[in-house]
């Protein structure tokens, strides 16, 4: 099944592509028809050049994106296999699993910490990065989400490092921090309306390191958080973490237009 487009880019192209089909029906000028389609390719042919351009993925994240397409989520949730609608998009991807991997390398990170692991894809890229004492715990609300990935990590090298949690992240993170866990970098992709929650969770007890970096997820989300006419309730929940963030003085960060968008944080 193709992705549906959920990135500011791909959102774009699909409706430039609409554009283009509608003013063929019309009586427009060429100029008018080349620019646009001029403009269409520069959207559509953007995330194929990056995923070409981006070492390819091992051979054991190719399998576990493979999987997670195929699944038919919405079965498994009409079915209550899954307590919560799932959607092969929320996989991070190959070019932001790569994007994790290199900034784990790049910190020399130990110990990290995934909020929000889905079908374990960026949790599997960052393990692969990690030394061989190092570990990732992932936290992770759905049951069927968690055992696809573990069922492949089973089969991967880097597998063994990675510790799964399962029930609510903040629960979790109370349990981490009272047993005096502390994580050289984090990753939050898990429900948007606690992303400020598991920001603050974060900086106010000693889950972070001190020289610890957060990564987030979705930080553009959809492009909704600069289209305030046009946002869902996660989409105003994105805006409002992001203005948080920005205004506290813990911390610095840059917001880049990855994917959905990918902000990093670092504790100062």
């Amino acid at each position: 099944m193709t992705p549906r487009p959920v990135t500011p880019l791909t959102i774009l192209a699909a409706q430039l592509q609409d554009i283009i089909e509608m003013v063929s029906k019309d009586d427009v000028s060429s100029e008018v028809s080349r620019k646009l389609n001029e403009v269409w390719q520069l959207a559509a042919n953007l995330d194929p050049y990056l995923e070409k351009s981006t070492t390819q993925e091992s051979p054991a994240l190719a399998a576990l994106a493979q999987k997670t397409a195929s699944e038919a989520w919405d079965d498994r949730f009409s079915e209550g296999v899954t307590v919560r609608h799932l959607e092969q998009e929320m996989l991070s991807g190959h070019v932001e699993g790569q994007t994790l991997k290199m900034f784990v390398h790049m910190i020399q990170a130990k110990k990290i910490l995934e909020i929000g692991m889905f079908t374990g894809y960026s949790a599997l890229a960052m393990a692969e990065a990690l030394p061989e004492d190092g570990y990732l715990v992932a936290c992770e609300v759905d049951p069927h989400a968690a055992e696809i990935g573990k069922a492949v990590f089973a089969q991967s090298p880097a597998g063994g490092k990675i510790r799964v949690e399962l029930g609510s992240a903040l629960d979790t993170l109370q349990k981490l921090a009272s047993s005096g866990e502390c994580f050289d970098f984090v990753f939050i992709d898990a429900d948007k309306q606690e992303y400020v929650a598991y920001f603050q969770t974060l900086l106010d007890s000693n889950l972070l390191a001190p020289r610890g970096y957060i990564c987030v997820d979705n930080t553009l989300y959809q492009g909704q958080v600069y289209l305030p006419d046009k946002r869902t309730p996660n989409g105003e929940a994105i805006a409002h973490f992001n203005s948080v963030v920005f205004a506290d003085q813990r911390v610095e960060q840059v917001l880049l237009p990855l994917r959905d968008g990918l902000t990093l944080i670092r504790k100062l």
